[in-house]
């Protein structure tokens, strides 16, 4: 599927002004811009987590904005991962079970896999993201880089067809960021579409595309190669040329 996300003149009064954009699978694409621009916002609506006040979004080519807040819910269960910059995770709870809770929760409808597949599925995804011994450790016992990596193995559970993720590494130091960071270029090389939320140029030339937002709307867009081609160096070199002609 070419165009798997579509947004036609997303609205949410007073902070989003008629957005409009697509995504094809395989992107890995960030959203930029000041603080109060609506970065965030925009994540929320295209993800289901809010109802915008206008416009569209499509998910699939499915339409996802005049869905009920059950079927929203479904949806965001099903078919959509978040990866949230507050990690979120139940302090009752080792590792490995708040990775197979949104599994859980998904089966108890669909009854399509077994317990002991999730957990073969759970432990599969732990080893990817380089977070496998950690299972039975509570979420005090981790860094900060291995239980976002973590909280990336949760949102992957259900085999998302897109992965969200706002602000991810900006509570992380920054060798924790590039860990993080690591594991999302992983991902879309195995097919993952993402679109995440940053203020960090390092984070975002990794990615394959920016759009950058100001007052609510896109007034920019910057085309990278797919992540992993070209030196880091001359990505962040391209990413901050383009920023500082946007104003950054």
């Amino acid at each position: 599927m070419k165009n798997l996300l579509r947004v036609e003149e997303l609205c949410r009064e007073p902070i989003l002004d008629h957005i409009s954009f697509t995504m094809d699978s395989g992107e890995m694409a960030a959203i930029m811009g000041p603080s109060g621009s609506g970065k965030s916002t925009l994540l929320y609506q295209v993800a289901g987590m809010d109802q915008p006040t206008g416009g569209k979004v499509y998910l699939g080519g499915k339409e996802i904005t005049g869905l009920s807040e059950d079927e929203r819910a479904a949806i965001r269960l099903q078919q959509i991962g978040f990866v949230f910059q507050q990690m979120n995770m139940m302090g009752n709870l080792n590792i490995l079970d708040n990775i197979l809770l949104p599994a859980l929760e998904e089966n108890r409808v669909s009854h399509s896999r077994s317990k002991k597949e999730l957990q073969k599925e759970a432990e599969e995804l732990m080893q990817k993201l380089s977070v496998a011994e950690l299972g039975e450790r509570s979420i005090t016992q981790v860094s900060g880089g291995q239980l976002q990596r973590a909280c990336i193995c949760r949102s992957m559970i259900n085999r998302p067809e897109i992965l969200f993720a706002d602000e991810p590494t900006g509570a992380l130091n920054k060798s924790a960021a590039a860990e993080v960071m690591d594991a999302f270029v992983k991902l879309n090389h195995e097919g993952t579409t993402i679109l995440m939320v940053t203020h960090d140029s390092k984070v975002a030339s990794r990615c394959s595309r920016i759009l950058y937002l100001l007052d609510g709307r896109i007034c920019g867009e910057l085309l990278l190669q797919k992540p992993g081609t070209g030196t880091q160096k001359q990505r962040e070199e391209t990413v901050n040329e383009w920023l500082g002609k946007m104003g950054w």
